[in-house]
């Protein structure tokens, strides 16, 4: 099997018209007759545009009409992750490929609608397109419309010929859009940054061996809390914090296993989340939890001229009788 797939190789290398190149790619092109997008050059390669962000429109464009392409489906599908694709989400909306909008739906419910355009230039252009209904559009949370090419004529089968190979078609280049794409306002906001993981005024051997044996101790109260060696190693800071702060270990250990979501993909930035956002402040001191003194209050005493109370720590007359006599005198 080996030998036959490389004397297909060699025929098909042989069949390509021209002088062979030293160096760099060579195109064997194959007719597509079933499951096939077509993708412009100027989507595939984009000067501006990342790898994640092309492999991610080349992907959207296969997909028929009302599949959901949100940021939790596309990480369900893919290893990269939910900043990553997020990223490049954003990088098609930058160049007019992507548009997501909010719609009120019914009942008071607003969805999140996807739309796709396999030619940003194009619809500058005002070029027109197929046809859409008019009947109500689909309550699903997001959409994708996407506009499908004509499907290609069946070509017919040439006669085999046992002594040459057949020949392979040289592939039709695609002129670039007229004009540059669409550049449209980010419309996500904008991520803030993350907290710093707290740390101890003084990381003594004492607290790194407790906060570590409490970290690697967590699997046997939940078992999602699977950590690695150095998941443990990067957290100690934080439960060092915690310690430091009088908090005991039964109090840490209810905080970081309680409500765990189902199913935990990342249980070491769910920890380092907790150990940062529900941080205890320090324990008062005896004399933070002492009763203020009160200001002493001047007592009331009765004029012994006109009978008036007046505020005055020894009896006598009030200010207005002592004014009187003083005139008298």
């Amino acid at each position: 099997m080996d030998t036959q797939h490389d004397n297909a190789l060699t025929h098909a290398l042989a069949a390509i018209p021209g002088p062979v190149p030293p160096s760099g790619v060579l195109h064997v092109v194959i007719p597509h007759t079933s499951r096939f997008t077509v993708v412009g050059n100027h989507l595939a390669q984009h000067a501006e545009l990342s790898l994640v962000a092309i492999g991610i429109a080349v992907y959207i464009q296969s997909l028929p009409t009302g599949t959901e392409v949100g940021i939790k489906a596309l990480t369900a599908r893919f290893p990269e992750g939910e900043v990553k694709i997020a990223r490049a989400l954003r990088e098609l909306e930058a160049h007019g490929y992507l548009r997501r909008t909010r719609v009120r739906l019914t009942k008071g419910r607003v969805a999140t609608r996807t739309v796709f355009c396999n030619q940003p230039g194009a619809v500058l252009r005002g070029v027109p397109g197929p046809v859409r209904s008019t009947a109500p559009a689909p309550t699903f949370v997001r959409e994708h419309i996407h506009v499908p090419e004509p499907e290609p004529l069946a070509e017919p089968e040439p006669t085999a010929v046992p002594e040459e190979p057949r020949p392979v078609p040289e592939p039709v280049p695609v002129r670039e859009a007229a004009h540059p794409p669409v550049r449209l306002p980010l419309r996500t906001a904008p991520t803030q940054p993350r907290r710093p993981l707290p740390h101890p005024r003084a990381l003594t051997p004492e607290l790194r061996q407790a906060a570590s044996a409490l970290l690697a101790d967590l699997r046997r109260h939940a078992e999602e809390l699977v950590l690695s060696e150095e998941a443990v190693e990067e957290l100690v800071p934080g439960v060092a914090a915690w310690l430091e702060r009088d908090a005991t270990t039964d109090a840490i250990r209810r905080a970081l296993t309680a409500d765990l979501p189902k199913p935990l993909k990342h249980p070491a930035r769910l920890l380092r989340h907790r150990l940062t956002a529900l941080l205890p402040p320090p324990l008062p001191g005896i004399h933070d939890l002492a009763q203020p003194r009160r200001t002493p209050v001047t007592p009331f005493q009765t004029c012994d001229g006109c009978e008036r109370a007046f505020r005055s720590h020894d009896p006598g007359h009030c200010r207005d009788c002592r004014a009187q006599y003083w005139e008298a005198a």
